[in-house]
């Protein structure tokens, strides 16, 4: 087909009239199905008086909620789906979410139904007024939060504390799941954005800084319908990986920080375990400093396994084969860390600086070969939804 044929090819009228419409709603799901009509229909509702599309970002789950999502988009045009595959974490999926939009503006909701969508359109007035550039839904100027438990409240509000005190934020709920920004915005900062974690909004203010205006909305955040939570301790870690990987000006990758974290947690087992082997009488310092070093990297792998790499986690045989790959990679590790630290000595560096040395390019080469030999060679599978929950909520804190 030439240029010619091309350019005589008709585009129907009812397809070449419509334009990008002013208000493209963000909805991340992970076996989310019975929370989707239900939303639809409040979203419609709510913005009855503006031009919206809904883009559901799913990240295959097994429920069927994205089969369902293009069944309801077959007869409406302003429902469409994007079905993520071998890609896991509500901060990528509303990136991807926002980044497919043309539209002037874009808002975030989760489909848990907790969020109170009839904010919306108070939230696209401030934006069209020029009063903001990304307004947020708050959950802690209505005075009652329903929605979360007693323990999840004191950890969001520490979160938001750490999160207002070291990045600078200004705003009271910045983990809020629930916002509005222009889409220029988006663009702006999309290519410094984690994919990883669930807190996207802190991400955007703090890699935004002072260069966008926010302003916050009051709503009562009510309690999940169906479904589950995914407050976990992967929450957590991606958390705060996630404020040292800003404080550092995101030279630190987050899911590295998570890394090394875990392997802060494997020297305390390590000594604990040590110390235990010790005491008991008749066994040798080579012996009991063998079996704490397996021991730590047991912890090691298990803690990444169920945290660092939640979205690519190992079960079954291939565990088994990532636990085996992992160690020896640690093991290569261990090595490279005493070989460095031992020329760093001999060469007339200070004992403390060569063993630091040593563990940095130890913890580098742990990481970099781990993380492809194991959890992203070995993680192509399945899921279910009872199987290592992603993470779609985002108010898990």
């Amino acid at each position: 087909m030439n240029d010619h044929d091309r350019s005589a090819i008709a585009i129907p009228a009812s397809i070449a009239n419509v334009g990008a419409p002013e208000l493209t709603v963000v909805v991340p799901t992970y076996c989310e199905r019975d929370n989707v009509p239900p939303l639809i229909d409040r979203i419609k509702i709510a913005l009855r008086d503006v031009d919206w599309e809904i883009v559901f970002v799913d990240d295959d789950s097994p429920d069927g909620t994205a089969a369902l999502i293009k069944s309801i988009g077959a007869s409406d045009r302003r429902i469409r789906c994007i079905r993520r595959m071998k890609r896991r974490g509500l901060s990528g999926a509303c990136i991807e979410g926002m980044m497919s939009s043309q539209a002037a503006y874009v808002a975030v909701i989760d489909a848990d139904l907790q969020h109170d969508e009839r904010l919306l359109p108070q939230m696209l007035e401030r934006l069209r007024s020029g009063e903001a550039d990304i307004a947020i839904g708050t959950r802690y100027q209505s005075g009652d939060v329903p929605g979360l438990s007693s323990a999840r409240l004191t950890t969001s509000r520490l979160a938001t504390w750490i999160a207002v005190r070291l990045l600078g934020i200004r705003a009271s709920d910045p983990l809020s799941g629930f916002f509005m920004l222009r889409r220029s915005i988006v663009e702006t900062v999309a290519p410094r954005l984690s994919t990883q974690g669930f807190k996207i909004l802190v991400d955007i203010l703090a890699t935004s800084g002072t260069r966008a205006s926010v302003v916050e909305l009051p709503y009562t955040f009510q309690a999940r319908q169906h479904g589950e939570s995914k407050l976990n301790g992967q929450v957590v870690m991606d958390f705060t990986g996630l404020v040292l990987a800003k404080i550092t000006d995101d030279v630190i990758p987050t899911r590295f920080l998570s890394f090394l974290l875990v392997g802060a947690v494997g020297v305390l087992v390590h000594l604990t375990f040590l110390g235990l082997l010790l005491s008991q009488s008749g066994i040798k310092f080579v012996w009991a400093q063998t079996g704490a070093t397996l021991a730590a990297m047991t912890s090691n792998f298990l803690l990444n396994n169920a945290l660092t790499y939640r979205d690519q986690r190992l079960l079954g045989l291939k565990a088994l084969l990532g636990f085996a790959i992992f160690s020896v990679v640690c093991s290569l590790g261990a090595a490279s860390n005493i070989a460095i630290a031992s020329w760093f000595y001999g060469h007339q560096t200070s004992w403390w600086l060569a063993g630091l040395l040593g563990s940095i390019v130890s913890a580098v080469w742990n990481y970099a070969v781990s993380n492809t030999l194991v959890w992203t060679a070995l993680s192509r599978r399945r899921k279910s939804c009872l199987d290592s929950k992603p993470g779609m909520d985002s108010e898990a804190a």
